[in-house]
């Protein structure tokens, strides 16, 4: 059976699968990405994975297809300065797949990737105006205008993720700014802020800030609702810049949405005024943890499979 193989990078962790030819995940692994141990580790780990998932599907790969944050070169498969895998500047994902592997390799941004997943087959389908958001250890965006992927000057992908929200709050972001949406809305941002008001307190994840809430823990409580208020200030200028058809929120944070998206609403619904937001769907993303590996594959099949 001919397959494609799917790599998604986050700053947290690695997953590896196979893909039918209609972009259905049929198999999958995954490891922390432990970005302190560098590229050359990263790329072994994912090499042994995918291996292993061609093995367990009983596949051979046609292709592979990796989604991977940016700052990132989509046609040469070179890595830039991320802040989320700090290291892996000038690392070549295609180069060291193709060595491996000797076969076709398509890259591109990790939002990129996942709006032309939650397009073809998810809770943006049939929308040709579309941002797909990712609120994850950082925050990144894809955007479809008329179906297709909007790529900057000489293909640069847009930091959406790093518009100034509110320059008063927060420290600054490894992106130079203060008060990015970045550094106020991510995984990252609600992390340290519990930490900010509990010093003497062990870490938290962001997961683990989201159960402390779920049971009804008071500051934790406020932490949601600071994460719905600036998740949704964030939406309200994409909403008011881009006038989308549809908004999909995915990423790892959004698994807790109940506690922070009816603020993220009642925040956009106050704050746009000059773009009508009932035009705009908003909905989670609905291929769950298999977006980021979707995502790869139709990354995978838009450059090789489809005119």
């Amino acid at each position: 059976m001919k397959t494609i193989g799917a790599v998604d990078i986050g700053g947290t962790k690695i997953a590896v699968g196979a893909a039918s030819e209609d972009g259905r995940i049929i198999g999958r692994v995954e490891c922390s990405t432990r970005p302190e141990s560098g590229f050359a580790d990263a790329m072994d780990r994912i090499k042994q994975m995918l291996h292993r998932v061609a093995v367990d599907t009983g596949s051979g790969f046609m292709g592979i297809g990796i989604a991977c944050p940016g700052p990132l070169d989509q046609a040469s498969g070179v890595i830039g300065e991320v802040g989320t895998l700090p290291g892996w500047q000038g690392g070549n994902l295609i180069a060291t797949l193709e060595e491996e592997f000797g076969i076709p390799i398509a890259v591109e941004n990790d939002a990129d990737a996942a709006a032309l997943a939650e397009a073809n087959c998810g809770a943006g389908r049939g929308s040709r105006h579309l941002i797909y958001v990712t609120v994850s250890t950082g925050i990144g965006a894809g955007i479809l205008i008329d179906g297709h992927l909007y790529r900057g000057a000489h293909g640069v992908h847009p930091e959406i993720g790093h518009q100034i929200i509110d320059a008063s709050a927060g420290s600054s972001c490894y992106c130079k700014a203060a008060g990015c949406w970045e550094s106020l809305a991510s995984g990252e941002a609600l992390a340290a802020w519990m930490q900010q008001r509990q010093p003497s307190a062990p870490p938290k994840t962001a997961a683990e800030i989201c159960r402390l809430a779920e049971a009804g823990d008071t500051l934790a409580l406020e932490a949601m609702d600071r994460e719905g208020y600036y998740l949704g200030l964030g939406v309200a200028n994409l909403i008011t810049i881009s006038a989308p058809d549809t908004i999909v929120l995915g990423g790892g944070v959004m698994k807790s949405s109940p506690l922070f998206l009816p603020r993220a609403i009642k925040t956009i619904h106050h704050v746009c005024t000059q773009v009508p937001v009932e035009n705009t769907k908003i909905a989670t993303a609905a291929l769950g943890a298999d977006t980021g590996l979707a995502g790869a594959a139709q990354a995978w099949l838009a450059r090789y499979a489809r005119p």
